[in-house]
């Protein structure tokens, strides 16, 4: 629904109007206010009420909620960690904060990128569409004194929505709330207002007078490239200076974004917390700081702690010998007595059975489990064979029965959850447990059957992860009646499995922990024992029968002792919170088996029932009352219900373990015996692991209940929960242990982990054993208090190590739930959890977002809970992130399931609508920032021979040029012009070009001689209407062809300067013309060269919009010329002379235009013609653009000087024929080609899949010996591998692809040619790298970088790496400038925009020792050279030279030196929908930028995992993301990003991003 046409958008916009609107919260066409301002404002009025977001599953949004709100206030607090002492503690600490807090940045989203959009009631004031005078700016100014004043509070800021608005013109469509532009968004507002502000917006941008776009590429088309000028040079023309307040890098001070910045940065001044100590060497290089312990850190005092041991279990006579025996017991005898009572969804029962009923079935299910199921001679099921069984929890009694069916048959049961979907986030790891369990057959009910996924026949479908299963229904109706002589086998309880009980781990896995049948009966008695259990009595279960306390208590100790269960299932719960009260007052029910969220939902809803009393029960079990929240919970429902006949010591809080099942259990008390213990306990003793009371801070307490006394029969300890198990001292929290025989027996099927849980021996101070007695680990972390109660704070799958503190994720929930909530957090869910991430653990929260929450509201609560956990727990937080509301994976029972939300954060699929990241504060293992030490080779070393300072120097030289033996030839080849003179007379025929079309037709050729008859006829055409004197500059636009070359050598002849220029790109003038303008008023060019077409676009309307046509210099067209030939031929009277002009946009963007003399072009060409081997009867392909550096010099002189053939391609052809260039290759059988990276792209991601079919039309390239890739940067190694790899079906040689390297003071360095040996590759260290220093590591070792040499230095060049500070020569192993001297070097800069003086050392530089004489050009690039085990031609070790990257785009870092690429490779890597992205540093900060290929709803994933990767890979914590549309980073016609000109836009306001995250 993106609709993204940029042109011809008249036609469905009324379409788009509706789709907007029916859509909102889901994307929505790109800049669309920007676009239909006036459009909208009719419309607004009608759309009040957006619809709820189509991404929420199932009737949750509106009217579920509605139902909710009328039984609980407000819905948003998740009664698990209800606290009002709790409450109050955050509110003081954050009122604490608002003293010295400052304000956060609000993230900048693009109106589209709203999940759910709230509905603003005003229309913020409109300052942005104010002209931008010197009035507004200082209006603007004073703004941000008053801001800079009052930063105490994000509610100042939020509240008062400062408007800093931005020097760009146009209204962007990001829309920070904290800061309204005028926009029109769909607002109740009065029709005049609305349509006011359309067209205020309609003019803003011409009322702005702004200087020409240069900075915005096409974002509809990477195709049409355009090399960008410099942005904010190019405004010094028709505006004047004074109206914009500039930095140093001309970037105006008052745009939006900077604000932002620097709110930023005034946050990020704050210190860090944890004191840094010295670094420890890693790899002799520190990575990490690892902080030293605080010696004021609590440390245990007290003595080692002594096992605790439970009551014993008492003997009675009449124990049934196994649970079994006791069913067939009341089957027999008590036939009538109800057993189960379900309730159906709106709490009416809907059947009970009783204990004949259920004997009875069990029996029949057993009887067809082991009979009826396969033939006699081949039984499907064995006892000891595993089965699972699928029941939804509304259906009770089919589990019943399948249970006791399975205990009978002897089979084992293992209840699992129904599975949802094939994708089903549960069911994945359910698969992992039945094939652990070795499960093969599930039994279900028809209902639950019917209700399964099917594939189009009707079978179920393959689960993923699952095995294969059999499925069987076990409705009554499909049972077979046992035959008179079968009996069930009914043995004495042994070790062998009864059952088998699901259980996830912290990493998601799910396992299962076998109950053996003894453990059962054991379990079942000490239960009956604790919670004095009488026969007959009722009792009420909330919980889910199939696992835990909802199945001990509520089907098997039931059982046992003959109770009456009534189960409110889950869903009841929803519909009606009371429905276990009623059913409590309803039966007179002795015992209530709930979760803390039962009391809450209870509580909120009793104020509709006044009848319901609770003085029947004796015992309610509390099954989470672990929790250390649960203290609040009981406390409140006791308030609430103690007045209907509630007794306070009937609470029984408890604290069980899937491993050890029941671990304590506070027994029913007395009337008038003492009320349990409570702890009150500092929040940072616990995160040191020990206990203290909490004295001083009110706010940072923990108060916890005692979970009464360990079970009867067990004994327990209390260990270290890491490392060995060590008994912990009396006053430290550790891991509690216990021995007993009613616990599991060990993960089923899988032997490894069982060791580590189940057979703990635990070891005193010295490493001894305490005995011979195996302990089971139960996941609780606790202590033993006074009269040995139990306590448990937390547990081991919550735990958060974070910087060698214990954190727990219970505690962190409800401090982030005391954050005033209500209007953000969508009914609680809120989960916790770590993520590793640079050798420490990291907190992320991740919460639901009310669908009416509004941007406002959530980034407050945000930033408050940043605060509030700061100072509770003392703690950073690394990432906090909002979704919508019910998109967080679901646990069976409707929990969050927290793996599962944590591998979704982590492979960027959590979509999330709002997200604040935090590395700034909470990274705090940082290496030290490197202090820049004094290079190690000064003019004062001894200078040996060619070693500095004990190395080699790193120095390396072409071949020798040789002399020319015909003196002939040296004349006629000292100018160009009088080659071809020369070869017209002696070779007239000779085809020199060949240019094709995109049908691969030659659609031009040019012999010697029409090549010179052309060129005269242009020189005439000069003479007579340019009226120019020799050594006028003219500029050639013209696109790529014969034309071009013909007018060049047309120049050469009338003895003016040519100047090649890209024509404009017809599409998109307004990015592209004014490039053409600048260059043309920069050279001060006399006259303009042209075809009729570009011609008649300079004089166009379109054109007009973005320059003034009016002051073009003459314009010539050279397509009709009349037949003359001009009096005569210039002659230059010194090769030193001016030939042409080079003017290229360099990649930081700079336009610089070099002087090439006509000594430089005739000796370049005789390098290039000795390297490549060329002579007149070669033929190479050439597809690159011709208009500057080493791609003209291969297009216009290379085949003039040489003689050989040039097949020329033009690049733009490829887009609309791809096997373009490849199938002439093969056609002309070409063994020489030159093309871009650009080209190599489109054929890699274009043809990639289609190598099969090029085949089958016979193209073949094994003809091809070389294809050098002509560029200007560090060779793209996974480019031109993945090209060679791609190709290499088609017979490409892997050694023929290699690169050249070029620069603006020399174009042709190196050029992969004929003799030399193949280019190698090397694996430098990237951590060295960082320090200048080149460190070789194998293949595949960590941070290790692969680079390619960058091709054979050309015959008469000199290169030497030099310090760019102290302009010493290095040694091999540095990282330095690579120097260049050569005979072909450019011969300076022609000015530099008004700054001739700027870098004119670039061509003339000594080195400051060593060689004073020689003169050296400056190549601006990093590198470095290695000697190689190869042989040159010359039969001398091979030098090859690295190229790393250009000196101006490098980042200096925390005194590191960082290449962008190298950060943005890691960037691209991190997700699959990062298209393209760019680095760039402002004022320290690093900003990524990142192009999202995926939808909108992606966006905000990729913030924490780039933020990760340059963490994790480049130990640097990233500032700024901004996430943008395809096709917005600006990349030059080489295909080189141009990230100067991305800063610039971004700085300016103008790049119109989807987000905006600023990490704290």
């Amino acid at each position: 629904c993106r609709h993204r046409s940029k042109c011809g958008e008249g036609a469905g916009i009324e379409a788009n109007v509706v789709s907007l609107f029916s859509l909102l919260g889901d994307i929505t066409q790109k800049g669309y206010e920007k676009k239909r301002a006036k459009l909208l404002a009719s419309h607004i009025p009608h759309f009040a009420d957006p619809s709820p977001s189509p991404e929420a599953p199932g009737p949750s949004t509106s009217s579920a909620s509605r139902h909710h709100r009328s039984h609980r206030s407000g819905g948003a607090r998740d009664d698990r960690y209800r606290s009002d002492i709790h409450t109050e503690a955050v509110q003081a600490a954050l009122a604490k904060h608002k003293e010295e807090k400052m304000a956060l940045p609000m993230p900048t989203k693009r109106r589209s990128a709203f999940v759910q959009s709230p509905i603003d009631t005003c229309t913020p004031p409109d300052t942005s569409s104010a002209s931008e005078d010197e009035g507004s700016l200082r209006r603007k100014a004073a703004l941000s004194a008053v801001l800079a004043q009052s930063l105490q509070s994000p509610d100042y800021w939020i509240n008062r929505s400062v408007q800093s608005s931005s020097t760009s013109s146009s209204a962007s469509s990001t829309l920070s709330h904290g800061e309204p532009k005028s926009q029109p968004q769909p607002q109740p507002q009065p029709q005049p207002a609305a349509s006011l502000l359309a067209d205020l917006l309609a003019h803003t941008r011409i009322e702005n007078s702004v200087p020409p776009d240069v900075t915005s590429s096409t974002p509809q088309e990477r195709g049409s490239r355009v090399d960008l000028a410099p942005a904010v040079r190019g405004m010094s023309r028709g505006q004047s200076r004074s109206s914009m307040i500039e930095t140093a890098d001309g970037v105006p001070v008052n745009s939006r974004v900077s604000t932002k910045i620097q709110q930023l940065l005034n946050t990020l001044k704050r210190p860090k917390r944890p004191p840094l100590s010295e670094f420890f060497l890693d790899d002799s290089e520190e990575i990490v700081e690892v902080p030293q312990p605080d010696p004021n850190t609590p440390k245990p005092e007290g003595r080692q702690i002594i096992p605790v041991k439970g009551e014993p279990l008492g003997v009675v006579s009449n124990w049934p010998p196994a649970l079994q025996a006791a069913l067939a017991r009341w089957g027999a005898t008590q036939a009538k007595s109800p057993a189960l009572t379900a309730l159906d969804i709106t709490g009416k029962p809907l059947y009970t059975l009783t204990y004949g009923k259920l004997w009875s079935r069990s029996l029949k299910l057993a009887y067809t489990l082991l009979n009826k199921l396969g033939t006699k001679t081949e039984p499907v099921l064995q006892p000891g064979d595993r089965v699972a069984l699928v029941y939804p929890n509304s259906d009770p009694g089919m589990f019943w029965v399948a249970f006791y069916g399975c205990l009978l048959a002897e089979v084992i049961p293992v209840p699992i959850e129904v599975p949802l979907s094939r994708q089903d986030a549960g069911s994945q790891q359910i698969g992992f447990l039945l094939g652990s369990c070795g499960v093969s057959l599930a039994l279900t009910s028809e209902i639950c059957l019917k209700g399964l996924p099917k594939t189009p026949n009707g079978e179920i479908i393959q689960f993923k992860g699952w095995p294969r299963m059999k499925w069987v229904v076990t409705d009554t109706k499909y049972l077979t009646k046992p035959s008179k002589d079968w009996q069930p086998h009914i043995p004495t309880a042994n070790t062998d499995t009864a059952y088998i009980e699901y259980k996830a781990s912290k990493e998601g896995t799910v396992m299962g922990v076998a109950v053996s049948k003894i453990s059962l009966l054991t379990h079942c008695q000490a239960l009956t024992q604790a919670c004095n259990y009488c026969e007959g009595e009722t009792l009420v279960n909330v919980l889910d029968c199939k696992k835990d306390m909802g199945m001990w208590h509520g089907v098997l100790t039931s059982v046992m002792n003959r109770i009456h269960t009534i189960t409110v299932p889950y869903a009841v719960m929803k519909a009606c919170p009371m429905s276990w009260v009623q059913r409590v007052h309803i039966h007179k029910a002795r015992v209530a088996l709930v979760k803390c969220r039962d009391l809450h939902w209870a509580m909120m809803a009793h104020k509709d029932q006044r009848d319901s009393s609770l003085s029947s029960i004796r015992m309610l079990i509390v099954a989470d009352g672990a929790n250390p929240w649960s203290v609040s919970s009981c406390d409140a429902f006791l308030n609430v219900f103690q007045s209907h006949g509630l007794k306070p010591e009937a609470i029984c809080p408890c604290a069980t373990s899937p491993e050890a099942l029941t671990v304590a259990i506070r027994r029913p008390g007395a009337r008038g015996a003492p009320l349990p213990a409570r702890a009150i306990l500092s929040m940072g003793g616990l995160s040191h692991g020990v206990i203290r009371v909490n004295t001083e801070d009110k706010n940072s307490a923990l108060t916890v209940q005692d979970v009464g006394h360990i079970m009867p029969g067990a004994l327990m300890c209390i260990v270290k929960p890491d490392g060995s198990p060590q008994l912990c001292k009396t006053d430290e929290i550790g891991e509690i242990v216990i021995n007993s025989r009613a616990g599991g027996t060990m993960y089923y099927g899988l032997p490894g982990v069982t060791k580590n849980t189940f057979e703990v021996i635990p070891v005193n101070q010295a490493g001894a054993p305490i005995g011979e007695i195996p302990f089971t680990r139960t996941g609780l972390l606790g202590f033993v208090g006074p009269g040995s109660l139990v306590f448990v704070v937390g547990k081991i799958e919550g735990l958060l190590m974070v910087s060698g503190r214990r954190h727990n994720a219970d505690d962190l929930v409800a401090t982030a739930l005391a954050v005033e909530p209500v209007k953000t957090v969508y009914r609680g869910r809120i989960a916790v959890f770590s993520v590793t991430v640079f050798y420490d653990e990291r907190i992320v929260i991740v919460a639901e977002q009310r669908p009416d929450a509004s941007e406002e509201d959530s980034f407050q609560w945000m930033s408050r809970v940043l605060q509030a956990i700061d100072s509770i727990h003392q703690v950073g937080l690394y990432c906090l992130a909002l979704v919508p509301a019910n998109t967080l994976p679901k646990t069976p029972l409707g929990g969050i399931h927290i793996c599962e939300t944590k591998q979704n954060f982590m492979e960027g699929n959590l979509h999330p609508c709002n997200i604040l990241m935090c590395p700034h504060t909470c990274v705090t293992n940082m290496p030290k920032p490197r202090q820049k030490q004094p290079v190690d080779v000064g003019p004062a070393s001894m200078l040996v021979g060619n070693l500095v300072a004990g190395k080699r120097i790193a120095q390396a030289t072409g071949r020798e040029l040789g002399v020319v033996e015909d003196q002939d030839l040296i004349r006629k080849h000292q100018f160009l012009s009088e080659a071809l003179q020369w070869r017209a007379q002696t070779d007239p025929d000779h085809v020199l070009y060949v240019l094709l079309n995109a049908k691969g037709v030659a659609v031009c050729t040019a012999t010697c001689a029409q090549l010179h008859k052309r060129a005269e006829k242009i020189t005439a055409t000069i003479m007579e209407r340019g009226g120019l004197n020799t050594g006028d500059n003219v500029v050639l636009l013209y696109p790529p062809g014969i034309d071009l070359i013909a007018a060049f050598y047309g120049c050469l002849y009338a003895g003016v300067i040519p100047v090649t220029v890209r024509p404009p790109h017809p599409q998109n003038l307004a990015a592209t013309l004014p490039t053409v303008r600048m260059i043309i008023d920069v050279s001060k060019a006399a006259c303009i060269l042209t075809t009729q077409p570009l011609m008649r676009i300079l004089r166009s309307r379109e054109a007009a919009a973005s320059v003034n046509i009016k002051t073009w210099p003459t314009i010539i067209d050279t397509d009709d010329l009349p037949r003359k030939r001009p009096p005569h031929i210039y002659k230059p009277p010194t090769a030193e002379m001016l030939a042409y002009l080079d003017f290229s946009v360099s990649t930081t963007g700079m336009l610089t235009g070099v002087k090439m003399s006509h000594a430089a072009i005739s000796t370049l060409c005789r390098s290039i013609k000795l390297q490549c081997e060329l002579y007149s009867s070669r033929q190479i392909a050439i597809c690159l653009d011709p208009y500057c550096g080493l791609g003209f010099v291969l297009w216009c002189l290379s085949s003039v000087y040489s003689g050989h053939q040039s097949i020329l391609i033009p690049p733009l052809e490829l887009e609309s024929s791809l096997p373009l260039w490849l199938s002439m290759l093969s056609q002309y059988k070409i063994r020489d080609t030159f093309c871009s990276y650009s080209v190599m792209e489109l054929c890699t991601k274009g043809l990639g899949t289609q190598t099969e079919m090029l085949k089958a039309r016979g193209l073949n390239l094994s003809c091809v010996r070389s294809c050098v890739v002509i560029a200007e940067e560090r060779p793209r190694l996974a480019l031109t591998q993945s090209f060679s790899k791609l190709f290499k079906d088609l017979g490409l040689s892997a050694r023929a692809v290699s690169t050249a390297f070029g620069s603006r003071v020399n174009l042709a360095i190196c050029l992969q040619g004929t003799a030399g040996p193949d280019p190698s590759t090397v694996y430098v260290d990237m951590k060295s790298l960082r320090h200048d220093r080149v460190r070789l590591v194998e293949r595949g070792a960590p941070q290790s970088l692969p680079l390619m040499e960058s091709g054979t230095i050309l015959p008469g060049v000199r290169v030497i790496i030099v310090n760019p500070e102290t302009r010493g020569p290095l040694g091999d192993s540095h990282l330095g400038e690579i120097w260049v001297n050569s005979p072909h070097s450019a011969s300076g800069y022609y000015t530099i925009y008004g700054e001739e003086s700027l870098q004119a050392d670039h061509f003339n530089t000594k080195l400051s020792f060593g060689e004073p004489h020689t003169l050296w050009a400056r190549t601006g690039y990093l590198g470095f050279i290695k000697r190689t085990e190869l042989l040159d031609a010359s039969g001398d070790r091979h030098d090859a030279l690295f190229v790393v990257g250009s000196l101006d785009e490098t980042l200096e870092l925390r005194g590191l030196r960082y290449h962008p690429i190298d950060i943005e490779t890691s960037v691209s890597r991190a997700h699959r929908c990062i298209a393209e992205s760019a680095v760039f540093t402002w004022t320290n900060l690093l900003v990524v930028v990142a192009e999202l290929s995926g939808s909108e709803q992606e966006a905000l994933d990729l913030v924490p995992l780039v933020t990760n990767v340059v963490l994790e890979e480049h130990h640097l914590i990233v500032g700024v993301v901004v996430i943008v549309d395809p096709g917005v980073i600006p990349i030059n016609s080489r295909g080189e990003k141009q990230r100067m000109h991305l800063r610039d836009s971004f700085l300016a306001d103008q790049l119109d991003p989807i987000y905006v995250a600023y990490n704290m």
